[in-house]
């Protein structure tokens, strides 16, 4: 288990940081005004910053999604290892999607592919079992649960309609 230290910055914000095993501290500093600051420092000196990347809000919402969504596909695809023909899968909701701002039950994926939406990760934060009135938006990733085939034609309904 990973420990994430949390820092208050008095009139800045608050930084989360952790110690990687290769020994780097890395963190994220949160400002008052809703910025986002990825930071690398070394772990015995965590004021010593090495790197620093500022991400606007869809950046680290992207960033967020890239590290969170494969966690739980991982995390499903081994709670069914050996369930013959259950695959589990991320899904992009690409931004332009003939889906997006629209509701889940709009895809209808379910009746037209046979494929479960078990979550939705959207900016680093996870929403299970959505509901079919859940709206979904570009930038989403759908983690979903069906046939290899089912899993296929529901990409391609997410991508074309």
């Amino acid at each position: 288990m990973v420990n994430v230290d949390v820092t208050p910055l008095p009139g800045i914000g608050t930084r989360h940081d952790f110690v990687s095993r290769a020994g780097r501290r890395i963190g994220v500093i949160t400002y008052r005004d809703g910025r986002q600051e990825l930071i690398v420092s070394r772990e015995d000196d965590p004021d010593a910053c090495t790197a620093s990347i500022p991400l606007t809000v869809e950046e680290a919402g992207a960033l967020a999604n890239l590290l969170g969504a494969p966690q739980l596909v991982a995390q499903l695809r081994e709670e069914n290892d050996g369930l013959s023909g259950v695959h589990t899968r991320q899904l992009p909701l690409m931004h332009g999607s003939p889906y997006d701002g629209r509701t889940l039950g709009d895809t209808q994926l379910r009746t037209r592919t046979a494929v479960s939406v078990v979550a939705v990760v959207r900016a680093g934060t996870v929403h299970p079992s959505p509901r079919p009135d859940f709206t979904l938006g570009g930038g989403d990733a759908l983690i979903t649960v069906g046939t290899s085939e089912g899993l296929s034609k529901a990409a391609d309904v997410l991508e074309r309609g």
